[in-house]
């Protein structure tokens, strides 16, 4: 059995091009996550970090109504973790310890080594917004409808939208607006704002779009795109001058791979590169 086999998920593993393509896949309850599928999407996206022949992750939705509604209530655990404590005190531990294991697993696309490239479509509410801001890429198609949706059921967001949305976008108050109002936004909101870097006229031209993107990145350098990615998500919560003394670092060592000549001499051979795996 595949290593990436997980239930609610459809995975196109290209060796060929370096390009794993995880698509989501749960039409009956329009890929509302419960507990086991954020359980198993941890485990695809650690799996693609570790993996030699993975350079680059792609996540979609094979749905055309919705990329992901939510979490599904329904096939959650957090009541019976408060109804089986016992106490308040043990209540209080066991949920801490399950929004610290979820945080953990929609943060596998952000700490992943590999790049992550999100096309969102259709309605992407609540953990869908969780899932983008983690991502490296974010492209969505022109029937997206956004939102941050825990304030209507309750709770203040707590996988990762209310810590990653204010720095996916170049607008505070805009930020603390749709967390605070729970609003559907659209595509073009979303361009505007940042939070995507393009729109696509429909789901299939915006996965197509992200799988050319994902191809295009895995012909890179491993050694200079997984450095690119922890580099940029090392520096993004410091200054510059904390981000500029682990790049020097961290180069002293990398640049003595062997990716930098064979690019140069690719070069001057007008030829396409060939990098060994990471």
């Amino acid at each position: 059995m595949s290593r990436y086999t997980e239930p609610n998920y459809d995975i196109d593993r290209d060796v060929t091009t370096g390009v794993l393509h995880v698509i989501i896949n749960r039409p009956r309850k329009l890929n509302a996550y419960d507990d086991a599928m954020w359980q198993s999407l941890k485990r695809l996206m650690d799996t693609a970090s570790d993996d030699t022949d993975v350079r680059c992750v792609v996540v979609s939705s094979a749905l055309d109504r919705a990329f992901c509604s939510g979490l599904d209530l329904s096939g959650n655990s957090l009541v019976s973790m408060v109804s089986e404590a016992g106490d308040a005190a043990r209540a209080a531990h066991n949920l801490q310890r399950h929004i610290r294991d979820f945080q953990d697993a929609i943060s596998s696309l952000s700490v992943s080594r590999k790049p992550v490239i999100l096309c969102a479509n259709g309605i992407s509410f609540g953990l869908a917004v969780d899932l983008a801001t983690a991502a490296d890429i974010r492209l969505c198609s022109q029937d997206t409808r956004w939102a941050v949706k825990e304030v209507d059921v309750g709770l203040a967001a707590d996988i990762g939208t209310l810590q990653r949305l204010p720095k996916c976008v170049g607008s505070g108050s805009w930020a603390r607006e749709v967390c605070l109002t729970a609003r559907e936004f659209g595509a073009d909101e979303a361009l505007r704002q940042g939070l995507v870097s393009a729109v696509y006229p429909t789901r299939t031209a915006c996965v197509e779009a992200g799988l050319q993107m994902a191809k295009l990145i895995a012909t890179k350098s491993p050694i200079a795109v997984q450095a690119t990615k922890l580099l940029m998500e090392y520096s993004r919560d410091r200054t510059v001058a904390e981000g500029l003394l682990v790049t020097q670092l961290w180069n002293a060592s990398q640049l003595q791979a062997s990716d930098v000549p064979e690019a140069m001499t690719a070069t001057m051979a007008k030829r396409k590169p060939a990098f060994s795996k990471l």
